[in-house]
């Protein structure tokens, strides 16, 4: 007899990480997969889909303008509630530290379904930073009853917080085989990421600086130093900025205020998968507040510099390919300026060791899923 696995998520980071564990537990002989999408991020999460050939067999399409984290949180339990009624999974598989995540295991827990919990264990130690992240993914843990850490350090964390060994399961970051995955498709079909040739040819002979900035913490003051940073990068003749822009309104204004127009900055609309991938390799230096990024540029060999002061990632910072350096406006501009002029610390980053994963880990979530339940 099959056993029925509802894989549940909504946002783009989501979906990417998701979708090759959607992939593996299809291919794995005993399961029947599902997929429910809350649409938590719309547009984005549309053009992960898109790519990865995913056609949801659930659409709760619960993006509104401006709404609440609380009224998002109710909407998003009570609907996946009524998902879980009527499809009666086996098994709910989340991802992360979403609103979404959150809310599909306690929806979940309500009916006495396990929960796995894909990408578990990080952990910033600072309820606020990422917020509300760093609470969703902790409210997870007690409920799952499958644990994949992508890492040792992330493994440990769960340790610490008493979640039973054998439940816990180090696989690697699902993000890594969605990348490689991907990568691989674009180098047989080169159309996929043909939309940034123009800006490629714009920027050549610059040194470009990738950026990616939506954190909530980062609202405001930080958001505007952050503008003038970028600012202050691109006044360099030598270096380019390339910003596809997240279209939250607190990002949008604050660098419309600070940052207006400038030739050697790019802001362009927020890029597919195939698109994003591009983007890093024609990146010299990543500067990001993303959590996913910190884990997808080491991959491709590109330093990251994180504008957060805490990580739930400190596997990149410890390896050497990540550096928190925060949201003040001369730290993000020495920073980027080293990278650009000292090739001996470049390079150290650049080449250290990413750990990350192996583009394997769908695959042994898939097979611990299946052995769980004796197929």
């Amino acid at each position: 007899m099959s056993r029925t696995v509802l894989v549940v998520f909504g946002t783009r980071p989501e979906a990417i990480k998701l979708f090759p564990v959607v992939q593996a537990l299809g291919q794995t002989p005993g399961l029947k997969v599902r997929t429910c999408v809350t649409a938590q991020h719309r547009g984005l999460l549309d053009q992960v889909l898109e790519i990865a050939g995913l056609s949801p067999d659930v659409d709760l399409d619960l993006m509104e303008p401006g709404q609440t984290l609380d009224r998002l949180t109710a909407r998003l339990l009570t609907g996946l509630g009524e998902v879980m009624d009527a499809e009666r999974p086996d098994m709910v598989v989340v991802q992360g530290d979403t609103a979404t995540a959150m809310a599909g295991a306690l929806a979940a827990y309500y009916r006495r379904v396990p929960v796995a919990h894909v990408e578990a264990g990080l952990r910033s130690g600072d309820i606020y930073q990422p917020w509300p992240e760093e609470v969703n993914r902790r409210i997870v843990a007690p409920i799952a009853a499958l644990h994949f850490a992508p890492t040792d350090t992330a493994a440990e964390a769960l340790r610490r917080e008493n979640i039973a060994a054998d439940t816990i399961h180090v696989t690697g970051n699902t993000v890594i085989d969605a990348l490689l995955a991907t990568r691989a498709r674009i180098a047989q079909e080169p159309a996929l990421a043909a939309g940034l040739d123009d800006l490629a040819d714009r920027f050549a002979g610059k040194r470009v600086v990738l950026v990616t900035t939506h954190r909530r913490e980062n609202f405001g003051g930080g958001m505007e130093a952050i503008a003038r940073a970028i600012g202050r990068i691109a006044d360099r003749g030598d270096t380019a900025v390339l910003f596809p822009m997240h279209p939250n309104p607190n990002v949008v204004s604050a660098m419309d205020r600070v940052l207006g127009e400038r030739d050697n900055v790019a802001r362009i609309a927020p890029l597919d998968y195939p698109h994003f991938i591009r983007a890093l390799e024609l990146a010299h230096v990543v500067l990001t507040d993303s959590g996913g990024v910190q884990e997808e540029a080491p991959a491709l060999g590109k330093p990251v510099l994180v504008m957060r002061e805490t990580t739930e990632r400190p596997e990149g910072v410890v390896a050497g390919t990540a550096r928190l350096i925060g949201t003040d406006e001369d730290r993000i501009v020495s920073e980027i300026f080293t990278l650009l002029v000292d090739s001996q610390a470049y390079s150290a980053m650049a080449r250290a060791h990413n750990p990350f994963g192996d583009g394997h880990a769908s695959a042994r979530i898939a097979r611990v899923i299946a052995d769980g339940f004796g197929v």
